[in-house]
């Protein structure tokens, strides 16, 4: 085995826009590749995202667009866990990532760390958000 990457479907056609949302927020972020779907080919929408990966401080993340409609989506037992160096840090990727999403655990001390939130984004995509002790 070569490596494991976290792999990210996005329904509708939103795989590009998440990753230009995810690397604008996060510093150390970039999208490394996309390979879009050509007219005709009978896997894809034309122009959606076949195969892209990108990078979140340094790590790499694959995800597609899938046209088939698939009976699940994306669920908070899998996430994306950032690790915030300061207050600030933590409340604005906080309040850029809950936008049009869903708060599972709002911003506050559970004892297990000085701040930490939970939250679903607008994508689906679940993050745990940390500040440390």
């Amino acid at each position: 085995m070569e490596k494991a990457t976290p792999f990210l479907m996005f329904q509708g056609g939103k795989a590009e826009e998440a990753m230009n949302f995810y690397t604008s927020l996060i510093e150390d972020s970039e999208i490394t590749e996309v390979v879009r779907y050509e007219a005709g080919n009978p896997g894809g929408d034309e122009g959606t995202v076949m195969r892209a990966s990108f990078t979140l401080k340094g790590r790499e993340f694959i995800c597609i667009d899938s046209n088939i409609q698939h009976g699940f989506d994306f669920t908070p037992s899998f996430s994306i866990y950032l690790t915030c160096s300061t207050e600030e840090e933590m409340d604005r990727l906080y309040g850029e990532l809950i936008g049009g999403g869903q708060d599972l655990m709002t911003p506050g001390d559970y004892g297990f760390s000085r701040k930490f939130a939970w939250l679903n984004d607008r994508f689906g995509v679940s993050w745990q958000l940390d500040l440390p002790f």
